[in-house]
C-alpha cells in the first residue's frame, strides 16, 4: 500500500500538470468525472464531480464549487442527456455550491446529505459549509435513486462531516466516497462537527462491503479499496496511541501535541492536523481515557 494513501502528507505532491480540469473524463462503466479548477492543500487537484450514467437519464455526484466554467462543463458532459438528480455528499463549500447554478440550468432535483450550518459558520481549515445548499429531498441510508441502467444508494458516513453521505453504484460495484475516503491523503476531521468516532466507525462499516473500486472527490480511483480502510483505520489506531503515549509523559494542547506526532509536515497543513489532534482527544475525553483543563491535556 502506498504510504502516502494512509497518513497526511508531509509535503503536498502534485501530479504533473496540465490537469484535466473542464474535461469530461471515462473512469470506468458508467461513470465520467469532471475535475474543477480548485485545487489547493486540502482539495488536491480539485473537486470531482462525477457523471453517472451513458444512457438517456444520468445524475451527477458532488457538483462542485460555485464556479460557472465548472457548471458549465458538467452541462457539456450532460449533454443531451436528462440530468435525473443532483447528489451532493456532504455539504463543504468544494462540494454543493454548485448545485444551485445546475439545478436552475436543468430543472434536476438537488438530492443527497442533510442541509448543516453549524453555529456561526466558522471557518475551517479544510473548508466552510455551504450555506446556500437547500435539497429537494433529504435521502438517508438505504434510499435509492435510479435512472436509465443506474442505481444510486444511499450510504451514512458521517465523521468528515455529520451529514456525510457515500453513495453505491450497484451496477458497476462502485462507490462514490466524498471526502470519506480519498484518493491521496487522509480525511481531516475537525470539531465540533467532525467526529473522530464517527469517522472510525463509518470506516469500519465499509469493510464488510463488497465495492470493487471507490471514487473519492479528491485524488485517484480506489482499486484495492478494503485494503485502504483497513490500513485508514489502522493509522487512526496508531495516532490515537501516540498521543495516549505522548500525554504519558506530560499534559499537552493539542498544537503541542503536533510536532512531534508530524514530524517533516508542510506548514499549510498544520492547522488541519491540529484539528485532527482535536477531534482523538475529544473522543478519548468521551471514552474516560483523556481530561482537559483549558488548552491543556492529560491521561485521567
Amino acid at each position: 500500500m502506498e504510504q502516502s494513501r494512509i497518513h497526511m502528507q508531509a509535503m503536498v505532491l502534485l501530479p504533473l500538470e496540465p490537469w484535466p480540469t473542464g474535461t469530461a473524463v471515462r473512469c470506468g462503466p458508467l461513470v465520467r468525472q469532471v475535475l474543477a479548477a480548485n485545487a489547493s492543500p486540502y482539495t488536491y487537484t480539485g473537486t470531482q464531480s462525477f457523471v453517472v450514467g451513458d444512457g438517456r437519464q444520468v445524475a451527477v455526484i458532488d457538483p462542485g464549487p460555485a464556479d460557472p466554467a465548472h457548471v458549465e462543463a458538467l452541462l457539456k458532459a450532460i449533454g443531451e442527456a436528462t440530468l435525473s438528480a443532483i447528489l451532493v455528499t456532504h455539504t463543504h463549500r468544494d462540494h454543493s455550491p454548485a448545485a444551485l447554478p445546475l439545478a436552475a440550468a436543468t430543472g434536476a432535483p438537488v438530492m443527497g446529505c442533510a442541509p448543516l450550518a453549524p453555529a456561526g459558520d466558522a471557518e475551517r481549515a479544510d473548508a466552510p459549509f455551504d450555506a446556500t445548499y437547500a435539497p429537494d429531498a433529504v435521502m438517508a441510508e438505504g434510499d435509492s435513486v435510479a435512472g436509465d441502467g443506474w442505481t444510486l444508494t444511499a450510504l451514512a458516513t458521517p465523521g468528515h462531516t455529520s451529514n456525510h453521505l457515500c453513495f453505491a453504484l450497484r451496477e458497476a460495484e462502485a462507490l462514490f466516497t466524498g471526502d470519506h475516503v480519498m484518493g491521496w491523503s487522509t480525511s481531516v476531521v475537525a470539531p465540533p462537527d467532525g467526529d473522530m468516532g464517527d469517522y472510525v466507525n463509518s470506516l469500519e462499516r465499509l469493510v464488510g462491503r463488497e465495492e470493487r473500486v471507490y471514487y473519492p472527490a479528491h485524488g485517484e480511483a480506489v482499486h484495492k479499496p478494503q485494503q485502504l480502510v483497513r490500513g485508514m483505520i489502522g493509522h487512526r489506531r496508531q495516532r490515537e496511541r501516540q498521543i495516549v503515549r505522548l500525554l504519558a509523559q506530560e499534559p499537552r494542547s493539542a498544537a503541542a501535541l503536533v510536532q512531534p506526532m508530524y514530524k517533516g509536515l508542510d506548514e499549510r497543513l498544520k492547522p488541519a492536523a491540529e484539528m485532527s489532534v482535536m477531534a482523538h482527544l475529544i473522543d478519548l475525553e468521551r471514552r474516560g481515557v483523556a481530561a482537559r483543563d483549558g488548552l491543556s491535556w492529560h491521561l485521567r
